[in-house]
């Protein structure tokens, strides 16, 4: 399908002034502008995100009573259990809140629910191995916001439960001691879009502040907080990106045992990591853990201290993830089977898919994978003995954690937030669920966010590809959402040589514009090749890209689309 191009609007006289004034190239100017970043405090926060700009952690509701009640453990002596989510961001977060206790004293032990067996939240299991370890405290990491049968369970055994989540909360929240969630309504903390692993984060923080400890501690594991940040997708925005960028710098030379061998059984060992390094290579690795198996394997190799343990830990992470691979292709094909057997994409804006027997550990990236394949929301949910349990996925401009609690009364549980969520119900529910839900996305999915085609920061003519200005577009990172890289167009374009194809249906060529050419990669466009040996001249959209190989870079052009010009008249 021939995908339309849209060039963000421009005040052209704003970002001419804006350029001079702060002696930009008028392309970078551009993407600040698009950004609404036109101040130069904002500018030099944006392009030199700093450790000392993060939030006040006791603006967070609830930050004193759980500092409280975490200096009391200390003191005397308690031990407490980490309960963490079995995904990335909760595994990232335990292995934090771990690692930090071990290093200040506090007798901490942890605990991953099986996802097959327990599911998703906090765990009655789970609470009973607290109980048996002698734990008086619970903290939860990523999970717990609407645990509510549970927490009241820990209650009558004596256990005081702090919350750490990021999740959209009931009208009523549980009765836990202390409840750290930045999108509690009555909560005024500055930024709503941390991640599991950044609320953890934050109580680290308070506590070392409110106990006069170095915060080194702390700032030594933004590696972890890199990772599980990148991998919960959540917008790389504000406080995130202070995190993200120097969690960056931090994986990129870790001392952590487990992670050195984790990045090189995933093939970067020896290269700089980013945001999409992380998405696809190590979150799949670490999510393989719980996906197929005992997630507690991700925080044990997070979390080790010797080689020969963290690369026997990591080759299992990579066999799992090859077994999670295989899989997820059987499940991808036989969900797209069923769909074009019970959807028309006509009118359906949503897609609902069921099978009794879908593996639990894939249904949620499959959800993604079809989501970005279709371009519109996606539930897949696997029947067992009558109860599913369900993924589900999002496009910009649909609430899906609003549309469950739309549909609650056919939902046995449900929980997550606007782009990814889960749900389980009965097989007897599942008609009218479908029926009211594909109702909602009629009602509330427009043509436009179903093609929402590429968009595109600006023109850009091959002289202004400069050195300067890949070293401002390195400055604009960490790219993810709310902060994707800069697309950009070029036109009027010759292919220069003859391009070839590599790989897996992988495009290899190089492009000029006048006398200026690039080489230039188009990932699986091996459809595009006629249309370059063509000999017309092309209009391009890519992202500028720097290639390494052999120690040798060069700037490079990673291809997103191509049209043939349009004849000016």
């Amino acid at each position: 399908m021939k995908q339309s191009w849209r060039i963000i609007a421009h005040d052209y006289q704003q970002i001419k002034q804006l350029a001079d004034e702060q002696k930009l190239p008028l392309v970078i100017a551009t993407i600040l502008v698009n950004r609404r970043i036109t101040q130069p405090e904002a500018i030099q926060r944006f392009f030199y995100p700093r450790l000392e700009e993060l939030y006040d952690p006791f603006q967070m509701r609830d930050m004193d009573k759980a500092v409280a009640r975490l200096e009391k453990a200390s003191l005397e002596r308690e031990k407490i259990l980490i309960f963490g989510d079995y995904d990335v961001d909760g595994t990232t977060a335990t292995s934090l809140l771990y690692l930090v206790f071990h290093e200040i004293g506090i007798d901490s032990i942890y605990y991953i629910p099986d996802r097959e067996k327990e599911g998703y939240g906090l765990s009655r299991r789970g609470i009973d191995y607290a109980i048996a370890q002698g734990a008086s405290l619970v903290i939860t990491c990523d999970c717990g916001i609407n645990a509510f049968e549970n927490i009241e369970y820990a209650n009558a055994a004596g256990l005081d439960v702090i919350i750490t989540d990021h999740h959209e909360p009931a009208e009523v929240l549980p009765n836990a001691l202390a409840i750290l969630d930045p999108k509690r309504e009555d909560d005024s903390y500055p930024f709503k879009e941390l991640c599991g692993v950044g609320v953890a984060f934050k109580l680290i923080q308070a506590f070392l502040i409110a106990n006069n400890l170095p915060i080194d501690y702390l700032y030594k594991h933004l590696d972890l907080v890199a990772i599980g940040t990148a991998a919960d997708i959540v917008p790389i925005l504000d406080e995130n990106r202070i995190l993200v960028a120097k969690g960056l710098e931090f994986l990129n030379s870790t001392p952590k045992v487990g992670l050195q061998t984790l990045l090189k059984v995933s093939g970067f060992d020896n290269k700089t990591m980013n945001v999409v390094n992380i998405v696809f290579g190590l979150a799949p690795r670490l999510n393989a853990a719980g996906r197929l198996g005992e997630a507690t394997r991700a925080v044990r190799l997070l979390t080790s201290f010797q080689r020969e343990e963290a690369v026997e830990l990591a080759n299992l992470l990579e066999q799992e993830n090859r077994n999670r691979q295989a899989i997820e292709r059987d499940t991808i094909d036989n969900a797209i089977l069923q769909l074009n057997a019970t959807h028309d994409l006509d009118t359906d804006k949503i897609l609902i898919l069921s099978e009794t027997g879908w593996h639990h550990g894939v249904i949620g990236i499959v959800a993604s994978k079809l989501k970005e394949l279709y371009n519109r929301p996606v539930v897949m949910i696997s029947f067992q003995n009558g109860i599913g349990k369900g993924s589900a996925r999002s496009i910009n401009g649909f609430d899906l954690y609003k549309a469950f609690t739309r549909c609650a009364d056919l939902l046995e549980n449900y929980g997550g937030h606007k782009m990814a969520a889960g749900l389980t119900i009965q097989v007897e529910a599942l008609p009218e669920f479908t029926r009211r839900l594909k109702k909602i996305a009629a009602e509330e999915i427009d043509d436009a966010m179903l093609n929402p085609g590429i968009s595109i920061e600006s023109e850009i003519t091959f002289n202004e590809i400069t050195l300067e200005t890949l070293d401002y577009l390195h400055k604009i990172a960490p790219y993810g959402p709310g902060n994707m890289r800069p697309a950009f167009v070029a036109r009027n374009l010759n292919i220069s040589g003859m391009p070839r194809i590599v790989g897996e249906n992988h495009l290899k060529f190089r492009v000029a514009q006048g006398n200026t050419s690039y080489s230039a990669i188009g990932w699986k466009m091996g459809s595009y090749y006629e249309m370059l040996i063509s000999n017309r001249p092309l209009d391009m959209v890519f992202v500028i890209d720097e290639n390494e190989w052999n120690g040798f870079k060069e700037i490079q052009l990673t291809v997103k689309d191509i049209q043939y010009s349009q004849p000016t008249n």
